[in-house]
């Protein structure tokens, strides 16, 4: 009784105070607006933490998928994904599992070998994006870390999930005027936001995967996970983002062998269309080759590739010409980011920053596929190895296309944690009365 009573008078007088302050809020709207409102959200963000340690890393999640610019400089993933990165970090579950401190570690040692691009390039561009691919990677896994381990990877998979589907509805009904006049070109996105093909293909192609898995953690019935396959899949197709076909196919490949290597059962129908795939993307391919020139995306490929190694050839063949090196005047003549992870960062970086790319980039997907439980660690590592692979023919270090990869994978390693020691306090009622009955 002693300890009930001060903490009901403490809840009503925080009840109290937020009412009041809410009260200011709206009195104020009609003369400050937007500020007004940036404090209504910013009360409420904080009213949902005192409830949900993580409610701001989830309430965020959907707009971690936003390519959106504030500012001109940051997408408003970075923009959102940098405090979210805080709150977890100080209110999150503790301590970090070993595979996940494992994996920042094979973060920092990427980041430890780029800095000396860093200190032998001095420019505020260089500078920045170190610690912006930080935040790509390292970020990310924290984030997703703190929802997973929170108990919250349900919800926040959801929140990923959903927008990828509606994102594939809509282009595949934008891809239908065109399938009706007897063409079928690529589609690219007004609305909600403007999007580009390559981004819809590789974002749907993350969800796709996740559906084709099917983790049983989360618990949904198969016919949501068949639903959210089928539109994400149908918006892959509609984007016509060749890496991102080939980057589906690698990703069902993988999780298809995994599951019948552990002894589930699993249709080998979808060999059908993965094999039609590769060979589209295949002929396409020698098309464009065989008519030569660089007026098409692999003549274009080809030359930027061939021009990447110029790059590095003129700058410190060590250490790279320093990252972002297109946004500089140093090559003036050569303004393209190298559609290609290891062109890119070779020519960023030089030696010494690629031979940290590769250890980061390939060392994380096989901790997490050796150290997990195959439930968890499926998709943990099938998807950021997506990411490595789609890059093999296009962009690599482009926000959320990076982040979200991370994410997922920070999600299963804190659902992992959080299964393994205990902490799913969000329990179902049935299974607490087993446990209390155990008990007893």
């Amino acid at each position: 009784m002693t300890t009930t009573v001060p903490r009901l008078i403490g809840a009503a007088l925080a009840l109290a105070a937020t009412a009041l302050l809410l009260v200011a809020l709206g009195g104020a709207v009609p003369t400050f607006g937007g500020y007004a409102l940036i404090g209504g959200l910013v009360v409420l963000v904080v009213g949902a933490t005192l409830v949900e340690p993580m409610a701001f890393p989830l309430l965020v999640t959907p707009a971690l998928l936003s390519v959106e610019q504030v500012g001109g400089v940051l997408s408003v993933s970075d923009f959102l994904l940098f405090p979210a990165f805080w709150v977890v970090l100080l209110l999150g579950r503790r301590p970090f599992s070993p595979t996940l401190r494992a994996a920042l570690w094979l973060n920092a040692f990427y980041q430890f070998a780029t800095l000396f691009t860093v200190v032998a390039n001095p420019y505020a561009a260089n500078l920045t994006e170190w610690f912006h691919a930080w935040l790509l990677v390292g970020g990310a896994l924290v984030v997703g870390w703190g929802l997973g381990a929170g108990g919250l990877d349900r919800p926040a998979l959801a929140l990923l999930l959903a927008p990828m589907a509606l994102i594939g509805v809509l282009a595949a009904v934008a891809a239908l005027p065109m399938l009706a006049s007897g063409q079928w070109s690529p589609v690219y996105l007004d609305w909600p936001v403007p999007l580009h093909k390559n981004f819809i293909g590789s974002l749907l192609a993350y969800g796709a995967a996740i559906a084709y898995a099917r983790p049983p953690w989360i618990g949904w019935p198969r016919w949501v996970w068949n639903v959210i396959f089928v539109l994400t899949t149908l918006g892959v197709l509609a984007s016509q983002a060749r890496q991102a076909w080939i980057a589906l196919s690698f990703g069902i490949l993988v999780i298809l062998l995994r599951r019948r290597v552990s002894g589930a059962h699993r249709s080998l129908w979808i060999l059908l269309p993965v094999a039609l795939a590769i060979y589209v993307v295949t002929q396409l391919l020698n098309d464009q080759l065989d008519e030569g020139g660089v007026h098409n995306s692999a003549g274009e490929r080809m030359l930027w590739y061939r021009l990447s190694f110029e790059v590095w050839r003129q700058s410190s063949i060590w250490f790279g010409a320093g990252l972002r090196w297109w946004y500089t005047d140093k090559f003036p003549l050569y303004q393209f980011q190298p559609p290609n992870a290891e062109l890119e960062v070779l020519s960023s970086a030089g030696v010494v920053g690629l031979f940290g790319f590769l250890v980061m980039s390939i060392g994380i997907p096989v901790l997490l596929w050796r150290k997990l439980p195959p439930e968890y660690g499926t998709i943990a590592a099938v998807v950021p190895a997506m990411r490595l692979v789609n890059s093999q023919f296009d962009l690599y270090w482009v926000a959320v296309s990076v982040s979200i990869p991370y994410l997922v994978a920070g999600i299963c390693l804190g659902a992992a944690a959080a299964k393994e020691r205990g902490w799913n306090v969000r329990a179902s009622p049935p299974t607490l009365r087993l446990d209390h009955e155990v008990a007893r």
